[in-house]
């Protein structure tokens, strides 16, 4: 599914967030609790909205099942979604901070406990740092390897707090 879809659709209703904030939300939502459902994220995505389709409402529905699916189901392929990588490097780390406040939105929805792991705290405390990323950078290839890492390390917390989660 695409991410500019998504964005027309969150964009037409006025849902003031776009397709990197609403899947790093979903991510963070099932990363803490594999049974949040897609009517409880569409009902947090959409809270400030206007009122949706009934095609535009089971359309993002599907982009959270898919995001769910493949977040439980399958490590290699789990991946954020993000401004394409024709985009300027700066579009795309406004994006990954979008994800990011997404995904912490998304942790607190889920939350249902007070206390984190050590290893959750760490991984909440990095992805709170990259919000606070500076996105006017030169694009260059020392800029775009630290965005690659950045973001293979956003994939492999995202799992990392998933088994957390899943074997407490």
């Amino acid at each position: 599914m695409s991410d500019t879809t998504i964005d027309a659709i969150l964009g037409q209703y006025d849902a003031q967030l776009s397709a990197a904030e609403a899947h790093g939300m979903a991510s963070g939502m099932l990363a803490i609790d594999a049974s949040c459902s897609g009517y409880q994220w569409l009902s947090e995505l959409l809270r400030h909205a206007s009122p949706i389709s009934n095609e535009h409402r089971q359309y993002l529905i599907e982009f959270y099942e898919d995001t769910q699916d493949v977040l439980m189901h399958d490590e290699f392929e789990f991946d954020l979604c993000l401004a394409d990588d024709a985009s300027d490097l700066s579009e795309r780390l406004d994006s990954l901070r979008q994800w990011c406040r997404g995904f912490l939105v998304g942790v607190g929805f889920a939350n249902t406990t007070t206390q984190f792991s050590i290893q959750t705290q760490e991984i909440l405390k990095d992805v709170i740092e990259i919000t606070k990323l500076d996105v006017d950078v030169e694009d260059d290839q020392d800029a775009e390897n630290d965005f690659m890492e950045l973001t293979e390390y956003l994939r492999a917390a995202v799992l990392a707090l998933r088994d957390d989660f899943f074997r407490g």
